[in-house]
């Protein structure tokens, strides 16, 4: 058996000397052609809802819970490419290879809850969309809310994978928005420093909500599915590559390229959640402006403090990362039903492939617009849903890490060392802040 991180001589043909490869020139466009899922992974994190989580976590706080960021980082990246890793060895994503392998009831019970999680945050977003997008040129935002959720979805259903796949990555510069936006901030960057480096806990009921909120939408268990489905994917797109599991050759390379891939883009979402925590700790907090509820509502407090370019630059933000991050939860939703009742999934299919999959994908997203026209109301919601989300990932990270050590789920690629510690180190973290939350609310 091939020990973690060992090449076996099966795969010393992708360390054999080959002719030299002509260098191609750096671009933006030949840097995004090197990333996949992870990057797109990591991007989608910062949605909509995040931004208004940050943002109402800045405005509150300040810079003193910029902390978070820096504990995130190593755990969401062990536990998305532990995600990762059982997409490309298995060939299948978290809910295929849950039914395969434990108790359908427990299937059930983190499908739904996924759902509804996920269908919770659509709504949430394409109203946040909305709001930034009446912000910048007016108009009647539920019209935006219609336009938004059905170009998200149809893009998903009938647009070419790999074409879709590189507007996603072109999507992801959007979230330079928010390291703009802090050029129109007066941050203290001491202050910010000591923030990240020094953290500093208050025992209160509202701090640990805020801490698993932010926990919650970093971590969340939709981006664990998706990443994993989506290295399930890129195999079917590839015809020289299957699961690992089974044909193991070049499995030292597949793991490299997905522990940059991850890295990468949790860096990446971890830096643009920083920057608006400390936007909104500079620009808000020190005004005394710590009502903030959403994002829209950030970016409209922006204009009297920053100026109405900083307004501008957070609202067009709000949209590009709301068109990244609707497709990946709509389609995590998907694949997890889908590979739950073994039907044909995944983006690369055509839809009369798989009908099944894509009408989940439309129901979620059709069910996340037609929430904008009832009472309730999804930014109200929001909140409280990352909150359910961190209570939520606690069993899911749980029964990923079991899944990941499982022999008859990883074969010979099943995972150990210190991305294993890590990763539980992730699981213990997420349920230690739920656990305070809840000490919190009965003090």
């Amino acid at each position: 058996m091939t020990r973690q991180g060992t090449i076996s001589p099966h795969d010393k043909h992708d360390t054999a000397p080959t002719a030299k490869p002509r260098r191609r020139p750096f671009s933006v466009s030949r840097v995004l052609e090197t990333l996949g899922p992870g990057l797109i992974t990591g991007a989608s994190d910062d949605d909509p809802s995040g931004i208004g989580t940050y943002s109402q976590a800045g405005a509150q706080l300040g810079y003193g819970i910029g902390w978070t960021m820096l504990l995130t980082f190593p755990l969401m990246t062990a536990i998305q490419e532990i995600s990762a890793r059982v997409g490309r060895v298995t060939g299948h994503g978290i809910a295929g290879n849950v039914c395969k392998h434990y108790p359908g009831w427990l299937l059930a019970a983190v499908v739904m809850l996924l759902f509804v999680a996920n269908t919770v945050n659509i709504a949430a977003d394409l109203s946040a969309m909305a709001d930034a997008t009446k912000l910048l040129i007016g108009g009647p935002a539920i019209l935006y809310v219609v336009l938004f959720g059905v170009a998200s979805v149809a893009a998903q259903i009938f647009m070419n994978y790999r074409r879709y796949v590189a507007v996603l990555k072109w999507l992801t510069l959007s979230l330079f928005a928010y390291v703009a936006a802090l050029a129109f901030a007066k941050v203290s960057w001491t202050q910010a420093l000591a923030g990240v480096l020094v953290p500093r806990l208050t025992w209160s009921a509202d701090y640990f909500t805020t801490i698993v909120a932010i926990l919650g939408t970093t971590i969340s268990p939709y981006l664990f599915f998706w990443q994993a489905s989506q290295e399930a994917d890129e195999q079917r797109v590839d015809a020289s590559k299957h699961p690992l599991i089974e044909r193991h050759y070049g499995a030292q390379r597949e793991f490299s390229r997905i522990r940059a891939d991850t890295i990468t883009g949790m860096a990446f979402s971890n830096l643009i959640a920083l920057s608006i925590i400390v936007t909104a700790a500079a620009a808000l907090h020190a005004a005394g402006k710590t009502d903030i509820q959403t994002s829209a509502q950030a970016a409209e407090a922006l204009r009297p403090i920053a100026g109405p370019f900083a307004e501008v630059i957070f609202a067009l933000g709000i949209v590009g990362t709301g068109l990244l991050a609707i497709p990946v939860l709509a389609g995590a939703t998907a694949y997890a039903v889908g590979e739950g009742r073994r039907w044909p999934v995944g983006l690369t299919r055509k839809p009369r492939e798989a009908i099944a999959f894509y009408s989940v994908l439309a129901l979620s997203g059709g069910i996340g617009i037609a929430l904008n026209f009832t009472p309730i109301d999804p930014i109200s919601a929001l909140y409280w849903s990352a909150v359910v989300n961190g209570v939520l990932a606690v069993p899911v990270m749980v029964l990923l890490m079991l899944m990941a050590r499982h022999t008859e789920v990883m074969g010979r690629f099943a995972i150990g060392g210190w991305l294993y510690g890590l990763g539980w180190l992730s699981t213990a973290a997420m349920a230690l802040s739920v656990i305070a939350m809840g000490i919190g609310f009965l003090l």
